[in-house]
């Protein structure tokens, strides 16, 4: 292994090639430059909480996250639950939010939702990093704080534009080593 890397590094990497980050904002993002945690990735990370572990239930509503933890799988198993899976020189790495037996879950909020939103989600490399745990079943549950949305994807998903975009990402990388301060996404 080359590299090791992580979704939201890829994903970030997916917005860059869209025109939408930044070559300096990437760069930042590799570098693991701090940044101000946003409005909305906190109200996130606090929905997250209220289901998970019922901590702030009270700032959304009832039946919303009633709803979510019953397309949660059951039993869970794990909550933030440590992956890893090799691609070529790559070694991507992540925790999902939950794991049950089939069925690992991930939970997202937005502001906007459009159909199939995580089909190209960098995150679904959590099928195969998790298929020798008896995963099958990836299930994103996703909040526009009003209402639910669920995604699933399973071992057969597609999975070329994520490993395109991680062959892109690498030459990237190679192009802008002489930028990056935070070598640890290097692991030659």
């Amino acid at each position: 292994m080359k590299y090791k890397v992580y979704p939201t590094l890829l994903n970030t990497f997916a917005r860059f090639e869209r025109g939408l980050v930044t070559d300096q904002e990437l760069l930042d993002r590799i570098n693991r430059v701090p940044i101000p945690q946003t409005e909305a990735q906190a109200r996130g990370v606090s929905f997250e909480d209220a289901v998970l572990k019922g901590v702030g239930e009270d700032l959304f509503d009832p039946d919303v996250i009633i709803r979510a933890r019953h397309l949660l799988p059951s039993p869970m198993v794990a909550t933030q639950v440590y992956c890893e899976y090799p691609i070529g020189d790559v070694l991507f790495y992540g925790f999902a939010d939950v794991l049950g037996r089939s069925m690992a879950v991930d939970l997202k909020s937005t502001k906007s939702y459009s159909e199939q939103r995580f089909a190209e989600d960098h995150q679904n490399f959590y099928l195969p990093a998790l298929q020798s745990r008896g995963v099958t079943t990836l299930r994103y549950i996703i909040t526009d704080f009003s209402d639910l949305f669920t995604e699933e994807y399973d071992l057969q998903t597609d999975f070329s534009v994520q490993k395109r975009q991680i062959l892109a990402f690498v030459d990237f990388l190679e192009q802008s080593r002489h930028l990056i301060t935070d070598r640890r996404i290097f692991t030659a």
